[in-house]
Parts: C-alpha cells; sequence; structure tokens
C-alpha cells in the first residue's frame, strides 16, 4: 500500500489548471524523485498530497485515508514536510525550531531529538544560534533537522537542496535516501536530473501539469523525454559514481 497517494487529482489555480489528472504513488521504503520544468506543477503535487490546495476532482490519500478526512494533527502524523521556502518568522534557536517537527513529544524529548537531527545534519554548533542569524544554507540545514525530527510514515521535501553548496546537497540526499532505507515513503522534487537518478529508486517526471513518465531514473529519463520535456539533447554515462548525464551541447 502507497503511503502517498493521489489518483486522477486535478487542481486549478487563478482560472488555470496546475494538475491535470496526476496518479503516483509512494510506497514505504521508498525514495521517489518529482523532477519537470519550472511551473511545470512539482509543488503543486507536494501541496496536494498534503492537503495545502484543494482538489478539483480526484482525490489525495496518507496511507489508508482520504487527505479530506484527515485533522491537520493527523496529516502531521502522518508526513513530515520541507518546503522549498526557508523564510523563518521568529529569530529562535535552531533546537527549538527542529524541535517544532515533534510536536507531540514533551518538550524535554523534543529537545533530545532537535539535538539529534542537528548533528546528522551537520548542524550541531548552530543549536543555540538564532535562525536570523544564519545564511540560508544554515537554514536550510535546520529546516532539514526539523524535518528529520518527525518520524511520520512518509517524508516530502520540495527543492531541499536549491541554493546549497555541492557538499550539502549530497549530505541532504544521501539522509533521505537513508530515511527510505529505514522504511519511510519519501517523495522530493529536484531540478538536478543526475542527482536525482544517483539518489532515486524511480523518477515522476511532470509536465504542464500530467505525469508523463514513471520509471527507474534512467528509463524515465530517456533521450526522448530530455528533448521534448526539457529541450536538450543528452545520453546516460555509467560513472563509477552511478549514472551521468552527458548533454550534447553541440545540439542544444
Amino acid at each position: 500500500m502507497s503511503a502517498l497517494e493521489l489518483r486522477g487529482a486535478v487542481v486549478r489555480l487563478d482560472g488555470r489548471i496546475v494538475l491535470d489528472r496526476v496518479d503516483l504513488g509512494v510506497a514505504p521504503g521508498e525514495i521517489v524523485a518529482l523532477v519537470g520544468p519550472n511551473g511545470a506543477g512539482k509543488s503543486s503535487v507536494i501541496r496536494a498530497l498534503l492537503g495545502l490546495i484543494s482538489l478539483e476532482a480526484g482525490e489525495a490519500r496518507l496511507g489508508d485515508q482520504p487527505v479530506s478526512r484527515l485533522s491537520s494533527r493527523a496529516r502531521a502524523e502522518r508526513a513530515a514536510y520541507l518546503p522549498q521556502e526557508r523564510r523563518i518568522a521568529w529569530n529562535m534557536a535552531a533546537v527549538d525550531i527542529a524541535a517544532l517537527g515533534a510536536p507531540f513529544l514533551s518538550g524535554a524529548d523534543a529537545t533530545r531529538r532537535a539535538r539529534e537531527a542537528l548533528a546528522l545534519v551537520g548542524a550541531t554548533s548552530l543549536a543555540d544560534r538564532g535562525v536570523a542569524d544564519m545564511s540560508g544554507g544554515e537554514r536550510a540545514r535546520v529546516l532539514l533537522a526539523r524535518a528529520l525530527v518527525c518520524e511520520a510514515p512518509a517524508l516530502l521535501a520540495d527543492e531541499p537542496i536549491a541554493g546549497l553548496d555541492p557538499d550539502a546537497q549530497l549530505l541532504v540526499l544521501d539522509l533521505l535516501q537513508q530515511r527510505a532505507r529505514s522504511g519511510q515513503a519519501v517523495l522530493v522534487s529536484l531540478h538536478d536530473l543526475t542527482l536525482a537518478a544517483r539518489h532515486a529508486d524511480r523518477v515522476l517526471v511532470i509536465d504542464r501539469g500530467r505525469i508523463v513518465a514513471d520509471a527507474l531514473p534512467t528509463k524515465a529519463l530517456s533521450a526522448e523525454r530530455l528533448r521534448e520535456t526539457f529541450g536538450i539533447r543528452g545520453r546516460w554515462i555509467d560513472a563509477p559514481s552511478g549514472p551521468l548525464l552527458d548533454l550534447d551541447r553541440r545540439q542544444g
């Protein structure tokens, strides 16, 4: 059974259809990358799964229940969320921000788990610093820790590596991969196709609100799909560290 599922989902925003009969599922123990051009509908998929935007048709499900029937608390118990937006309104200490990911634990237990999560993301030294005094990359680590504190069956991350240096990007994706291996269902939206192919069990390609490919990474990102959806020509090379997308610069 899928931990995350959309069935025939249609979403309309400002009079424009942004999701058009989308079907997808993510099973426990699986990390799935959602890729597509800017404006294709990646964030809308994630927000629809969490019940943050309304469906005009179809259904979103977290586990065995429709999202529309779940309370806010029940949704939080079933899915951790790492949004694309990294702005934090209050200058709270990093450990207090991370502890917000465990609202159902006592204060001491939440703080302990928050410090453990900060250590995982390489941010132990930031624990007692105010987030307003941090760089964007440091805040990104704190917010990732907040998502990792939650032990929900599913984790959804919207562009979690945007703006991070290469080392931090790999750290984030390795941690998400570890979460999947521990049994969570992980859905992550990405722009970097090579990193998607190397870290995901499966890749979903969305284009103009429709899922146009759902397969093993290099099959979903075939030469034809790269050309039709992304407007690029390229081929996959088997490198020692995993698949590598080689672009044909001469043909565009």
